[in-house]
């Protein structure tokens, strides 16, 4: 059995799983694959194995008071084959207490306060002083045998944030609650505990849980959350239950509850308190959002045509901001499209929730948005965020270390549902603009590969984790074509949703999926410092028309059309895949045929824009 395997053959087993294919693995990646954790078809191996807890959470504010009170039970199960001595709790909040994200000030009042820890029942150790990072190790009294289980009970309180940040107050009476509560980290089996700290950049990486949230605020506060509503009887007025349900089957936009509705405080239960219950299985987080004076907007919309099954589709934002009285219908736009189309997985949630603030952040089953007065920019800022709903939501990836699993899909999605939306040149113009302009255009003596991981790019992180990955997969859509990729990705979402794959695993399961031979491919876009650049060096005439000799000076393997033009004027364009690369990606070879008279010829690269256009174009002297 692989627990007698010393460390010195497991090592070997890694080297040899290494040498069998060509991509490059760290020591810690090539072990997962020798443990057989992981496997080289692409699908989790038959010792794959991930943690998973039960988190039942109650929380309690009363705004203006930025105070947040919480109790939990958390039920860890321990399905590794590890015995584990202590738990590395994460406090993301605790960002805060040293500077936060878009260079906040230090704040320690607001981070985790725990008021009281129990584990399986008998007071822990736990030191307020010191637990001021977003990791902190709580030593267990007996070790948590594996498939064994433990149970944790805590209290905790801090001061929520303000300013525009990923979570805070977003005005004195509408808070936007998210990383709330302790939660036990990802320890899984290629690194164990994880430990990376959050610095408010880089995001996160979350195990599969079990929730039921329970928040409990002053009666008329309307609260929005991760999950299944279970008691809107309980916490709404007759009226406004009946316009809640009636939402869940119309396409139409039910105005829940109105400006004059809230002026007229007459919307929930009048209660002192009400406490408001949603449940979620097999969701890597919750959030929340309360406000006595948000607009509250729902619709639905048909995600699975074979289920028949409709999605609840919600918004919560202030009267005055008219792009969110247009969110809930581009938001069934987006799950619609998503659903039918790319990734063509019907949205796997029963809800989806954007709410007004300031982040232009994802969580499970919510988005966090800003306002904004152009409303195309608005729909594509949403439709970005609802597209994180399948990376890092459904697919469990680690964002906080390969950032580009997911930011590269919400990119590229981001790109084909404006196609559809606004039409290519609009959206190809905005993904130029946004997405490849600057990388393009800036140094290229600095890059860092992109499977680099994200704490550890030293140049152009922005780019590695959005850009240039995005780049990768519509490259590859390019090579094998529209069914194919399609059929490439579902094998990879097949095999990894539910689960924590890497990218090894993204590449052989699109290999496996599409039936080509990709490593050239993925060891060229990924494990290279290279960028787009490609040189037209000459063009030859021959009887059936014209051979290019072209250089990639930039190296990577991209597609571009050949631009003929005519001496009569006319112009014709011949595409060409990335797999004119494979065989030497530094020069290939394109014979064009026509009988026509050419006056000159030009590599366009489209949204692969090209570092220096100079050299793209050859000309025919004059006869």
């Amino acid at each position: 059995m692989l627990k007698s395997i010393s460390l010195s053959a497991i090592f070997c087993l890694a080297l040899a799983y290494a040498n069998a294919q060509t991509l490059t693995m760290p020591p810690e990646i090539a072990q997962a694959y020798a443990k057989e954790t992981r496997s080289l078809t692409g699908k989790p191996g038959k010792k794959y194995w991930e943690n998973h807890g039960r988190y039942s959470i109650s929380v309690t504010m009363a705004p203006p008071d930025r105070t947040i009170t919480g109790v939990e039970e958390i039920t860890y199960f321990n399905n590794s084959p590890d015995t584990l001595h202590s738990l590395n709790m994460k406090l993301i909040v605790n960002v805060h207490s040293a500077g936060g994200r878009g260079g906040v000030g230090a704040n320690p009042d607001a981070a985790i306060k725990v008021d009281n820890i129990q584990i399986n029942g008998a007071k822990a150790d736990w030191d307020n002083s010191k637990a001021i990072t977003t990791n902190q190790m709580v030593d267990l009294k007996s070790p948590l045998m594996p498939h064994d289980s433990v149970k944790l009970n805590i209290a905790w309180h801090y001061l929520l944030n303000k300013g525009r940040g990923r979570e805070g107050a977003i005005d004195s009476t509408t808070f936007y609650v998210a990383y709330f509560y302790p939660r036990v980290a990802v320890y899984d089996d290629y690194k164990g505990w994880d430990t990376q700290p959050h610095t408010g950049s880089l995001e996160f990486y979350n195990d599969f849980n079990d929730y039921t949230l329970k928040v409990t605020v002053p009666k008329n506060y309307l609260v929005w959350a991760t999950g299944t509503l279970q008691n809107p009887t309980k916490v709404l007025q007759p009226d406004f239950v009946k316009k809640l349900q009636e939402s869940m089957t119309s396409d139409s936009t039910v105005h829940i509850a109105t400006a004059q509705d809230l002026a007229n405080k007459n919307i929930t239960s009048q209660n002192a308190t009400n406490t408001w219950v949603w449940t979620s299985t097999n969701i890597t987080d919750v959030a929340l959002a309360v406000s006595d004076h948000y607009d509250w907007d729902a619709a639905s919309v048909l995600v699975d045509d074979k289920a028949q099954r409709r999605v609840s589709v919600q918004a919560a934002f202030a009267d005055a901001s008219q792009d969110f009285h247009h969110y809930v219908q581009f938001a069934r736009n987006s799950l619609d499209w998503f659903s039918h189309n790319l990734p063509g997985v019907p949205y796997p949630f029963p809800k989806t929730t954007s709410v007004q603030g300031f982040a232009d952040m994802e969580y499970p089953m919510m988005v966090n948005d800003s306002h904004e007065t152009d409303l195309v920019f608005a729909q594509l800022v949403q439709d970005h965020e609802i597209a994180h709903t399948y990376f890092p939501f459904y697919m469990g990836t680690n964002e906080s270390r390969y950032a580009f699993m997911d930011e590269g899909w919400a990119t590229t999605f981001e790109l084909l549902i404006g196609t559809a939306e606004r039409g290519k040149a609009s959206a190809d113009e905005f993904y130029k603009r946004f997405r490849v302009t600057r990388w393009i255009n800036g140094s290229h003596d600095k890059e860092n590969p992109i499977i680099t991981p994200s704490p550890d790019v030293t140049f152009g992180a922005g780019n590695n984790a959005y850009g240039k990955p995005s780049l990768s997969y519509l490259a590859l859509k390019d090579m094998l074509g529209d069914e194919l990729f399609k059929k490439a990705l579902h094998t990879y979402m097949s095999n990894w949703n539910g689960k924590h794959p890497i990218p090894w695993d993204y590449f052989y399961s699109m290999e496996k999926g599409s039936g080509k031979k990709l490593d050239w491919f993925f060891n060229n876009w990924f494990f290279t410092p290279y960028y787009i650049d490609l040189d037209l060096e000459k063009a030859d005439k021959t009887s059936a028309g014209y051979t290019l000799s072209i250089k990639n000076i930039g190296g990577f393997a991209v597609p571009f059309d050949v631009i003929a033009t005519y001496a009569d004027g006319t112009t014709e364009a011949f595409h060409q895949t990335p797999i004119v690369w494979e065989k030497d990606q530094k020069n290939t070879s394109v014979a064009i045929k026509t009988s026509k008279e050419v006056k000159s010829i030009t590599l366009d690269g489209g949204i692969f824009m090209d570092a220096n256009t100079k050299d793209n174009t050859w000309t025919a002297k004059s006869q």
